[in-house]
This record gives structure tokens, sequence and C-alpha cells, in this order.
């Protein structure tokens, strides 16, 4: 064991010693709705809604997870199909993109989605008196459609659908979706499309183009299939016959999906030794020409591979090149690939003092040390500027790195879209974990881009919540104390019921946070 490792690092140290299974992931379905007004073609997409725990406030077309009651839905014809182009071989984490494989009630379940999304019903044989009615009861549960269907003798129409392509959800995501796409050209006859809050707060008719040219100037999020179908449809129109609906290999760098959801930000995520749920750790390339590479965290050899196989594609294709790797803090499942990619890339390491202090005890050597209020330059078109913000708490040197002027923040482990954020005393530190939130959320910045889980649209609102997550734990705690339960793990067994026994050790050693910080603020007396 290092002198110095708190649980929390011998916990991870001892993690990993193969690849993590894949979550397997849920069938899905969405529709593109597309129409042309006087000339212009235009597409129906939404805004999800900012309360939901995935994905909230992005850009995305209606569409949802295959229900049980899907394959029961009254259905007529069949989506139509393009002719595939050679399928290319999927890499690992987007096996099975290859083919629709429609399974039963697939085609039924984007046309429910539809449906109950935006009110576009798209029937068959008889039509329904009041489609808008039968919509709020369903939402409302007091209806079901099947039956509401068969009463009228009609039927989901899957005639009206084509298929656009099959994308499985990015592996940073704690719920993984494979999702096939369709195509439906919106009839006037099929009722204006309304979203339905609060799983949908917006949704509009757009120009594929002004889409992307507002996905491009940072005004929303979008995943990667979203951005290939608004891109196909600039390009190509609405023509189900494109074998481009069904080539995800051009949104790809080399074997790795290229997830860029703000201009200047490329996400990878890698499979770690880290803490469950969470299985990956999301390393960054920043920058438009000269770039640092930002905590290469796998220590499997493959993983590492093909990181340098698409670092290799970023620089031929977009001519992104790595000039430093950075590391926003000390954990393993941050540093664990840094030796071999700055071996094989021929650049140096840098990180904060107190990371350098910390790797040092392991062996790994940091060539640079990074400070507090730093700004890097970094050449390209255009030109990116970061700003380094020391934010400890999770970790003595941990590190959040500011796009300057964009509102954009790469913050490592200061907030997690995966799972909860570890403050493992001595190491980690109640009082500064609250404090560098605070500090963060002061700046105004837009979008937080976490090292587990999806990006956060709101960084503002996810700051905030994370601090009055702690605070009301702390009320908790304090509350027991009142009451006489001292030990924490007494306090873990009635504060933390819902948290698996297996992560009892370490809730105990966030209560042991909380204790301090209340110690040192004389709110838990002399007793």
């Amino acid at each position: 064991m290092t002198a110095g490792q708190g649980l929390y690092e011998r916990v991870l140290a001892a993690g990993g010693g193969a690849l993590p299974a894949p979550r397997p992931p849920r069938p899905s379905a969405a529709v593109a709705l597309w129409r042309r007004r006087a000339g212009e073609l235009e597409v129906y997409w939404l805004r999800r809604g900012r309360s939901l725990p995935f994905m909230a406030g992005w850009q995305a077309f209606p569409g949802g997870g295959l229900e049980r009651r899907d394959a029961d839905l009254p259905l007529a014809g069949a989506p139509s199909h393009p002719r595939p182009a050679t399928p290319t071989a999927p890499a690992p984490e987007m096996e099975g993109e290859v083919g629709a494989d429609l399974v039963p009630g697939l085609a039924a379940c984007a046309l429910r989605e539809l449906f109950e999304e935006v009110g576009v019903l798209l029937t068959s044989g008889a039509r329904l008196d009041d489609p808008q009615a039968l919509r709020r009861r369903l939402l409302a549960r007091q209806a079901d459609l099947g039956a509401a269907l068969a009463e009228h003798g009609s039927a989901l129409d899957a005639s009206r659908l084509a298929f656009a392509g099959r994308w499985l959800t990015p592996p940073f995501a704690p719920l993984r979706f494979d999702n096939r796409f369709f195509l439906a050209e919106w009839r006037a006859g099929d009722g204006e499309p309304a979203v339905a809050p609060p799983e949908s707060e917006e949704g509009e008719w757009i120009a594929p183009a002004r889409a992307l040219d507002r996905l491009a100037a940072s005004d929303g999020l979008a995943a990667p299939p979203i951005l290939h179908l608004l891109r196909v449809l600039a390009e190509e129109g609405p023509d189900a016959a494109s074998p481009r609906w069904l080539d995800t290999a051009e949104a790809n760098l080399g074997p790795l999906r290229r997830i860029e959801l703000r201009a200047g930000i490329l996400l990878f995520p890698l499979a770690a030794a880290t803490l469950p749920p969470a299985t990956h750790t999301n390393a960054f390339l920043i920058g438009t020409g000269d770039c640092v590479l930002v905590d290469p965290g796998s220590p499997f050899d493959d993983e590492n591979e093909r990181l340098l196989a698409a670092l290799a594609a970023a620089e031929r294709r977009l001519g992104r090149r790595v000039v430093e790797i950075w590391l926003t803090h000390h954990h393993p499942d941050h540093v664990a690939g840094a030796d071999h990619l700055r071996s094989a890339l021929g650049v140096p390491v840098a990180a904060h003092a107190a990371t350098v202090e910390r790797l040092a005890e392991r062996g790994l050597a940091v060539d640079r040390r990074l400070a507090d209020g730093e700004l890097v330059e970094l050449p390209g078109a255009p030109p990116t500027r970061l700003r380094l913000h020391h934010t400890p708490g999770h970790a003595r040197g941990h590190l959040a790195i500011e796009l300057e002027g964009a509102g954009d923040v790469v913050v490592g482990d200061l907030v997690s879209g995966a799972s909860t954020i570890v403050i493992d005393p001595p190491e980690g530190d109640m009082d500064d974990y609250l404090d560098s939130l605070a500090r963060l959320r002061a700046r105004g910045l837009r979008t937080l881009f976490p090292s587990h889980g999806a990006p956060m649209l709101d960084a503002r609102a996810a700051l905030g919540a994370a601090i009055d997550h702690r605070l009301a734990r702390e009320a908790q705690i304090h509350a027991a104390w009142t009451r006489g339960v001292r030990e924490p793990r007494w306090l873990v067994a009635e504060l933390y019921a819902d948290v698996p026994s297996a992560l009892h050790p370490l809730a105990e050693r966030q209560v042991l946070a909380h204790l301090e910080r209340l110690a040192r603020r004389g709110a838990l007396g002399a007793g």
C-alpha cells in the first residue's frame, strides 16, 4: 500500500483487472419528422426537459425506449429500408450498429413515441375522432393506445417510416440505448407537432443547415447521431435511398466515435478502473490546432491503442495535434494511461504541484507544474484560451479547465453525471469541495464536461445542485448527531439506506468529511 493512500484511492487501485463488461443497451427508436415549406426542407426537433436525469436540455428528435406493450400495438405496413453501403466493422462500444434488426415492436415504439412526445399520430385505416384528447389521457396514464386504435379499427402506419440508421449510446452514459432512427414526412393532416413538458421543453421546425449552425455556435448540445442525421438531411435531403443514413463510420475518428459536442472539445470515453456505476473515464482533446489531452485514465493497453489511433485520425483529418498531457488530479482512473501516451506521443505531462507530489509516491513523473489562474493559449483556427482553476476538495491538487470566452469547463471529478463524488479525508476536504463548487458557480459558466457521465448544459444549476445536495446531507448528519447517533457507521446505516452495503465504507468517509467540517464550525459542541 502506498503511504498516504486513502480508502477511495485503495478501492480504485484494486479495481480493473480486465475490461469492464459493457452494460446491455435498451432497444429504442426515434423519428426525424420532416416537411418542405416554401420549397425549404425543415425538420422538427425538440429540447429535452432540463429536469431529466440524463442529457437534460439537449436537442433531440422524438423517441424513447421500447416497451413490452409496443409489440402488441396494431401495426400496418413496414418501414422502408435503404440499400446499405458496404458495412464497416464497428468498434467494440459500437457493436450492433450494422443492420437494422427491427425487433418486434420497434416500429410501433417509434410511432408511439412520436405521438406521445409531439402529438403526431401516423395511422392507417379509420382516423381517431380526437387524437389530442387521447394523447392527454395517455400522458396521464388514463388510456391505452392499443385499445383506442382497435376500437376505431385503426393501426399505426409503419409504411410512413424510412429506416435511417442505428446508433449505440456512447459508453459514458449511465443508461445505454441501441437506437434506431427513422425519417417520416409530415403531412398537413397529421396535426401540428407540439411538445409536452416536462419531458420536452421546446420544439420547432428548423432547416437542417440552420440547426447545425446553431449547434456549431454552441447554442445547445446534440448527440452524434443527431448531428449526422442533420448533416445528411442538409447535404442530400430526405432521400431514404442514400447509403449515408446507415454509414455511422463517417462519424468516427478511427476506432472511436467522434464526440465533439462543443467546437474544440473532443470527448473519448475510455474503459477504466473507476468507481461503479461508472465504467469509463472521459478523456478530452481540447483545441483546434495544438491541443492538450486531458486525463488518459485507462489502464488497458487495448484502450490506449484505440485512443492513439483516434488521436492520429484527429491530427490527420482535423489538424489537431497533442502537444501536452494534462491531469486533473492523481487518482488512478485519471492517470493510468499517462505514461503510455507520453511515450507514444513524445509529449510532456503536466499537473498541479499537489498532484505531482502524490504521483511521485507512485513513481509517475510529471514534467511541468500547472498553477491556479494560469492562462494557456493554444494556436489554432480559432486559437483556444484555457484558464486553469485549482478546485481542491475531492483531491488536493484537483484542477478544472475553462475554455475562456466559451463558458465551457472540463471539471474532472468536481461533479459527475454517473455517480457520487467521494470526499475521503484527509486527501478530501468538504470545506474545500464546497468552496470549489461555489467559486466555479460564481463564474457564470455554461456547460460542464465531467470525467464520468454526459456533459451538463446548465453549469450554474448543476453546481448549485451539488452544493445543495451536500448541505442537505450535512443537515441530516447534524440532526442525527444531535439525537445521539455519533458513530459514522451508524450514521451511514440511518442516512444511506439506498446505498449498496459494499459502498458503505466509502459512505463512512463522506460522513467523516461532513463531521470534520461541522466540528471546525463548532456545530458538534463539546460532546
